[in-house]
């Protein structure tokens, strides 16, 4: 099975998985992209997935339906034109051309239908998790509550931790740079903004990353530990007074970081 990042807009990654024949898009926002490298590969287009509605991730859907009329998986709490095939959490999403099983989870918060993906074959499993969750950080809170934001970041820290992390956008460099002031002392943060650093350098993207990588270094699904809450403490003048209290205060730091 074969992941590929396709490049849409600044900075948006339509995610394209292929078997050498047929292929499933996740969230295009733009149709180009994706019908060029159906061309050049000689793929199939056998399904998309939605993961929320935003225009930079469904605007490409009109063209390829134009196309190819195939089945287009999204969230069953948002309306969405060519969703066919609504979902919510428990649901399990069956390419059958791909031999593909991907479980649906509901993860609100960055609007408030928000849907993942999770794939856990072929190892080490895949989760296409949209904006909710990004490299070193997360999604606005346009729709949902920070409650309801921990809680989506906590489903996807339970997810085994070699999963690998589809984003979909290239937002890890300005991340990880809100990351070294909200948790200072994060050795294992460094390391990886180094890495990530040389990854742009050369034009490649950061992504995918993993679960294990984001629970070592990404301040939002660590605001349990003690250098992040200090760190909010020292930014708000308040200390949270629990796990939510500090993503609260740790979002809406960053969104004007």
């Amino acid at each position: 099975m074969n992941i590929i990042p396709l490049p849409a807009f600044r900075d948006n990654y339509i995610w394209l998985i292929h078997d050498g024949r047929h292929a499933a898009v996740v969230d295009p926002g733009d149709a180009a992209p994706v019908e060029k490298f159906l061309a050049a590969q000689g793929l199939s287009l056998a399904a998309v997935l939605i993961t929320h509605h935003h225009p930079d991730h469904v605007g490409g859907l009109p063209s390829l339906l134009a196309r190819q009329r195939v089945p287009v998986y999204g969230p069953a709490r948002e309306s969405i034109a060519g969703v066919d095939h609504p979902v919510r959490e428990g649901d399990t999403v069956f390419i059958d051309a791909l031999g593909l099983a991907l479980d649906v989870l509901d993860v609100p918060g960055h609007t408030a239908g928000h849907v993942a993906y999770h794939a856990a074959t072929p190892a080490p499993g895949s989760l296409f998790c949209g904006d909710t969750l990004f490299s070193a950080g997360c999604g606005r809170l346009f729709e949902g509550t920070p409650a309801q934001l921990a809680s989506s970041l906590a489903k996807f820290a339970a997810l085994p931790e070699a999963t690998r992390v589809y984003c979909t956008h290239e937002y890890t460099l300005s991340n990880l740079a809100f990351a070294r002031a909200a948790e200072p002392g994060n050795a294992q943060r460094d390391a990886y903004a180094k890495r990530c650093e040389a990854l742009r350098a050369a034009g490649e993207p950061t992504l995918p990353s993993s679960i294990a990588i984001e629970k070592a270094v990404n301040p939002f699904l660590r605001c349990s530990q003690p250098g992040v809450i200090d760190a909010v403490t020292v930014h708000g003048g308040v200390r949270p007074v629990d796990a939510v209290g500090c993503l609260a205060a740790l979002r809406a730091w960053k969104d004007v970081f």
